[in-house]
């Protein structure tokens, strides 16, 4: 198999962990994939979710453990946030919005992550951080 691409939007808070966190347990409360009665962190600590992910998964924010920084670049079931110049490459304003995001993935000007990794970008409206947009592939 290869990785699936995969698209996800979540609420914005001033911190991305947070922000992150919170998209994870929405997601969860959603589908919790067999998982019943665990929270994000203790699925991290499950073999068996780990298990889970790494030969199928779930397509979705739950797919990655934890955030990292921007200028990480080593293979891991992350989600990373784009750098500045990532962003301003498809958006010039610096500044996107949820339609520019998506037309962006789309379009492919704003590619994928390699297998099991997470990217991710905070989406404006009206000059405003409203939500984080989220995109990865799985990692079978």
């Amino acid at each position: 198999m290869g990785g699936d691409q995969w698209c996800h939007m979540g609420p914005y808070r001033d911190d991305l962990a947070v922000a992150f966190r919170q998209a994870q347990e929405d997601e969860l409360a959603k589908d919790n994939h067999g998982f019943e009665g665990q929270s994000t962190e203790a699925l991290w600590e499950d073999r068996n979710w780990l298990e889970f992910i790494l030969t199928g998964g779930t397509g979705t924010v739950l797919d990655q453990a934890h955030v990292v920084d921007p200028a990480h670049s080593e293979w891991g079931l992350f989600m990373r946030p784009l750098a500045d110049d990532e962003i301003r490459a498809w958006c010039p304003s610096g500044r996107p919005t949820h339609v520019e995001w998506i037309e962006a993935v789309k379009s492919r000007r704003l590619p994928f992550p390699g297998r099991a990794g997470g990217n991710c970008t905070e989406l404006y409206e009206d000059g405003r951080p409203a939500q984080i947009g989220y995109w990865g592939t799985t990692a079978d």
